[in-house]
């Protein structure tokens, strides 16, 4: 019977020991590949289909550190007119935008804000 693969480590197997046994990789801990326990990172779930578009999907976890400077591009969580969103940031002459789906884009400043910067998205199924 086959183990449940929760508990399977790669180098616990039966049978005699395979060439490539000297190759078995540990266990993937996410924690600590994506940095969790820094205290400005913050995993954050996708709710709506709004960035699809950017491989970005409903149920995804995203990865958005709170400390890491806008570039332009990238996917961002932004508070724009109270509410939490994913937008694109863009910079024009100088000055912050941020680029929403579903809503019209706006300069970064008194009714919008960058909150974080995406730096990676976990998906659980595929």
């Amino acid at each position: 019977m086959f183990s449940r693969m929760a508990d399977y480590r790669g180098d616990n197997t039966t049978g005699f020991q395979g060439p490539a046994q000297d190759y078995v990789e540990p266990v993937i801990d996410l924690a600590a590949r994506l940095d969790l326990g820094r205290p400005h990172i913050y995993p954050v779930r996708v709710v709506g289909q709004a960035l699809s578009a950017r491989g970005i999907h409903d149920g995804d976890v995203l990865v958005a550190n709170a400390a890491a400077h806008p570039k332009s591009g990238k996917v961002c969580v932004a508070i724009m007119n109270g509410d939490v969103v994913l937008a694109t940031l863009r910079k024009k002459e100088g000055v912050w935008w941020l680029h929403p789906s579903s809503l019209p884009s706006q300069p970064v400043g008194e009714d919008a804000e960058i909150w974080a910067v995406v730096e990676a998205l976990v998906r659980f199924t595929v």
